[in-house]
């Protein structure tokens, strides 16, 4: 996997070349290798060993406190140590001022050794990250700075039993008690928190929850939908104006743990907030700070959750990685089978290992094409995000902020969807043996499965792109990505890529046109009911793209006939010839707007 990291994050992402920005001048690509180097160590001798651990030993509440293994300690301990945390923020406030891309190659590491350990991290940071875009001065100063440390860590809590994703439903409640709080205007929340990642645990002695929550309204009742939505910043453990502990509790109760399928070594929580249990200054309610305006929560919290579909989409990335590493090598040392001739097949001959069977290459090269092609994409957009933060020019900034905004629901929901069909795939290249616990590709399968649920869920990030992100301002973000696609179409068109260029133009064109189709009625139902074969076709267009690019930059920058060299094109060719074609059948019940979906009654179930 290094060799690929490094090789898409220096010759293909120029990352090195980020060094001639100021806040980048102190680096060179020596310093960003000694930071891959270091979480490739944390993630091989911290975090890799604990894997299996912290799945079979998986959290317990026994009514008063959460006990996980010691060694989920040893390893979150390990990364905080290394300074990770604030990698990409300023040297005043602890950081190294890395660029993002190389930020999100090193933590690639760290989620493919151990993502319940990972995560713990990942919450806190994203948890600091939008603290310093929204918080106030005291905000940052006692919050923000004390995360990136990493001693204490952070959550979001968004989701309700009651209301799952539909945050429009949200009914945690927020009553004003202190307008003048040195740490922001101070409420009161009372309501009930589901699925929340990290809720609780003992390994810092503080957690830091950002919580979305409603003011009421002059009537004393919530403001219906999104735009009544207020974010809060909820300690778990009282703090003082100077940030430093009181000793008192915050009014916050583990109600108890969800047990998961998979992905258990990170906590997963119901949190009651204001339900009595502990008593902050002598009366029930758990004490809030408001964070930027009132009703302007969801605006907030959308730079965090931007952040972690990124993450999100890392993780899972680094999950297929991982089964894929795992098959390759089984592959190539498990004997099984004899080659088949016109005369049959000789049994007296010695069995050959089982990736010298076309089938198995099949997949093989399957999983190859969509882990190596994920990896691309999460680094391209991180690569956007320094682009976005330290661009030379307002049109170039510009530019960036339109390709995210489009791209962050493939960015997410691409690898959740594809990595797990290549985890699926590991299995199957092991056989039998892949479906028990002696092998980890079961286990790399279950913890993957969470990742098209979690932070907007797979048909809620289809909504966003073809609801949202290719309409908004007249298709100014398709264009953009378009604009992009073009530019490697036509590098491309020379060389003996040209038959991938002319079918990557064609599912552009397609793309296009059934986007028009769908919203042709003007009727959000009718364009919105195939939302998620659109975002499939889409995404499998863009990988289509990115493959492009990556195997451009193998001609100019890889020497010919290395087997490094052969593997991508090989990948590059397999996903145009087996996968792109896909996207007509998806496309069609886009561009007719197939109404099945939309119209069967409940009672034909």
């Amino acid at each position: 996997m290094r060799e690929t990291l490094e090789f898409l994050l220096y010759d293909w992402l120029q990352a090195d070349d980020l060094t001639a920005r100021q806040r980048f001048a102190d680096h060179s690509r020596e310093t960003f290798t000694a930071v891959l180097d270091t979480t490739e160590r944390i993630a091989r001798e911290k975090f890799a060993p604990h894997y299996r651990l912290m799945d079979t030993e998986e959290p317990r509440f026994d009514g008063e406190r959460v006990h996980l293994p010691a060694a989920t300690l040893e390893a979150v301990n390990a990364l905080v140590d290394s300074g990770m945390l604030a990698a990409t923020k300023d040297y005043e406030l602890g950081g190294m001022q890395l660029p993002c891309v190389v930020d999100t190659a090193a933590h690639a590491f760290l989620s493919m050794a151990n993502v319940h350990a990972g995560s713990y991290a990942v919450l806190t940071t994203c948890n600091a990250n939008l603290l310093m875009e929204h918080g106030s001065e005291r905000q940052r100063e006692v919050f923000a700075k004390t995360l990136l440390a990493g001693q204490w860590f952070g959550t979001m809590c968004l989701s309700e039993p009651q209301a799952g994703s539909s945050l429009s439903d949200v009914v945690t409640r927020a009553e004003l008690e202190n307008a003048d709080d040195p740490l922001g205007p101070r409420y009161r929340l009372r309501g009930n928190k589901m699925w929340i990642s990290g809720g609780e645990h003992e390994l810092r002695e503080n957690i830091v929850h950002l919580v979305l929550a409603k003011i009421p309204g002059p009537d004393g009742k919530l403001i219906p939908g999104t735009k009544g939505i207020s974010l809060f910043i909820v300690p778990k453990r009282m703090v003082g104006a100077g940030g430093q502990l009181t000793g008192e509790r915050n009014d916050i109760a583990l109600a108890g743990l969800n047990h998961k399928l998979g992905h258990r070594g990170t906590t997963n929580c119901l949190l009651n907030f204001g339900e009595g249990r502990f008593q902050p200054e002598g009366k029930a309610g758990a004490v809030g700070y408001l964070v930027g305006k009132p009703h302007e929560g969801l605006r907030c919290m959308f730079f965090m959750m931007n952040e972690m579909r990124i993450g999100v989409g890392l993780g899972a990335t680094m999950l297929g990685y991982a089964g894929y590493e795992a098959s390759l090598a089984y592959a190539k040392d498990r004997p099984q089978g004899r080659a088949m001739t016109a005369a049959g097949k000789d049994a007296a001959s010695p069995q050959r290992p089982i990736i010298e069977h076309a089938d198995v290459r099949r997949m093989l090269l399957a999983q190859k094409s969509y882990v190596e092609g994920a990896l691309a994409l999460e680094l391209y957009c991180a690569r956007l995000v320094d682009e976005l933060n330290t661009g030379l020019d307002a049109a170039r900034k510009a530019e960036a902020q339109a390709l995210l905004d489009v791209l962050i629901p493939i960015a997410k929901s691409w690898p959740s969807e594809w990595c797990l069909e290549a985890n699926s795939l590991a299995i199957q290249v092991l056989g039998g043996y892949g479906y028990t616990r002696d092998f980890p590709v079961e286990q790399y399968w279950r913890d993957q499965r969470l990742n098209m649920i979690h932070e907007g869920t797979h048909g809620i990030q289809a909504l966003d792109l073809l609801g949202r992100k290719v309409v908004q301002q007249g298709g100014a973000s398709l264009a953009a990505l378009a604009a992009r696609m073009q530019q490697t179409i036509e590098r491309s068109i020379q060389t003996d890529w040209a038959p991938q260029a002319n079918q990557l133009a064609a599912a552009l064109a397609q793309v296009g046109g059934a986007t028009k189709k769908a919203w042709s009625t003007g009727e959000p139902e009718e364009a919105l009911a195939n939302a998620t074969p659109y975002m499939q076709a889409f995404g499998h267009t863009v990988l289509a793209w990115l493959w492009l690019d990556v195997a451009l930059a193998v001609e100019r920058s890889v020497q010919g006939d290395s087997d490094f060299a052969q593997g991508k094109r090989a990948a590059a060719r397999y996903f145009f010839a087996y996968e792109l074609p896909k996207i007509g059948a998806w496309l069609d019940v886009v561009a007719r707007r197939e109404p099945l979906c939309r119209e069967i009654k409940p009672e034909y179930f």
